[in-house]
């Protein structure tokens, strides 16, 4: 029997989140608040006796003179992923109220782990001329029922988008990510997981009289001015001044410590700049930034292990350094900041990807048409 879907109150949203080990900070009500452009609604799912048993956060971008939607849930919804019978019982009854809203397409993004490599695993690929992209490398563990939810969603119509591109998290959310396992470990225990080079970039940055102390809304714009200069250097288009103050001010409305923001100083200048995130026991490293200027004193290793250091005190169970490119060759600008994230001494994880179901084909596939143009 399908389960019941209705939309739910910001707090009931909340509450349900409240009690899950993990969820996406682009599943809670507030991230609906920095997406100005979609209109964003909060979902819930009710059994039997009218218990919520799941939620989802999606976010509806019009169409322009039509009165049809993309329904988006980025990193979700947050549903028992691993249910038999997930596609008739959780994705139907989801699918058939985003139609009645005016859906002409639903793209979602299961928070389902299928691979991980180890830190040693990753360093081994990137080592291998042979092996050119991660997905390709063997992994230290496989998640079969995630390959099981894989199958379903592909026989129930669901489509897969692309695995990855040039740079494996160019488009919506990244499919391959870095994180440093907290449960269970000290402190110390995860320093010592730090690689040689982290360990002695750390120590200069100390010796150096590298200063990393936690901004405020005011300090938003030093780490913009820096972020737009790492944009150029790594060749992203940065995002406005205006999106992160919406942030601040809307995720932090929601939770007073939702996003924090840290700065890396040396003789008056800020070096370094990044934005963290927490939802439960999951802490992220959400945007950071950098200048050129000074890189011998390593602002960035200092920043980092102050935000890790900090993310332990919170009580953290993972800390997430997000997107890393899939292609392990040479000539990928973007092997560097993987390099840099693997001497955290985590591990790189695969989740599922995105998938989409079209509701209506013909709309679909012109939202396909223009989307590849813009690429």
């Amino acid at each position: 029997m399908s389960l019941r879907i209705q939309p739910i109150s910001r707090d009931e949203h909340l509450a349900y989140v409240a009690g899950l080990p993990s969820a996406s900070h682009t599943q809670i009500p507030a991230w609906g608040d920095v997406k100005p452009d979609w209109r964003a609604e909060s979902l819930g799912w009710f059994d039997e006796g009218d218990r919520l048993v799941g939620a989802g956060l999606v976010l509806l971008r019009p169409l322009p003179k039509l009165r049809k939607y993309l329904a988006y849930l980025p990193e979700g919804p947050l549903v028992d992923w691993y249910a038999p019978d997930l596609v008739e019982r959780w994705l139907a009854p989801m699918l058939a109220h985003l139609e009645a809203r005016g859906a002409f397409s639903v793209k979602m993004g299961p928070p389902v782990v299928v691979r991980r490599w180890s830190a040693d695993a990753v360093k081994a690929a990137i080592a291998d001329p042979a092996t050119r992209r991660l997905r390709d490398a063997e992994a230290t563990s496989t998640e079969q029922r995630a390959l099981d939810v894989a199958g379903r969603l592909r026989r129930a119509g669901w489509r897969q988008t692309d695995p990855g591109g040039e740079e494996g998290f160019a488009a919506g959310q990244p499919r391959y990510v870095f994180q440093v396992p907290y449960e269970g470990r000290t402190l110390e225990e995860i320093h010592r997981g730090l690689n040689q080079q982290w360990r002695r970039n750390i120590k200069k940055a100390e010796k150096a009289g590298v200063k990393v102390v936690r901004g405020g809304p005011e300090d938003l714009q030093a780490f913009h001015t820096l972020y737009t200069e790492t944009a150029a250097r790594d060749r992203f288009v940065p995002r406005p001044l205006a999106y992160f103050q919406r942030m601040w001010t809307a995720l932090n409305a929601e939770h007073p410590d939702r996003m924090r923001l840290y700065l890396a100083h040396h003789d008056g200048e800020v070096l370094a700049a990044a934005t963290m995130l927490t939802v439960g026991r999951h802490v992220w490293y959400s945007y950071g930034a950098s200048t050129s200027r000074r890189r011998e004193v390593q602002p960035n290793n200092a920043l980092q292990w102050r935000m890790m250091s900090d993310a332990h005190a919170l009580g953290a169970s993972v800390y997430d350094l997000r997107g890393i490119t899939d292609t392990l060759e040479d000539s990928n600008h973007l092997l560097g900041l993987l390099r840099f994230k693997v001497g955290t001494g985590g591990r790189a994880v695969e989740y599922l990807g995105e998938w989409d179901f079209p509701l209506n084909r013909l709309l679909h596939k012109a939202l396909d048409v223009y989307m590849a143009r813009r690429r």
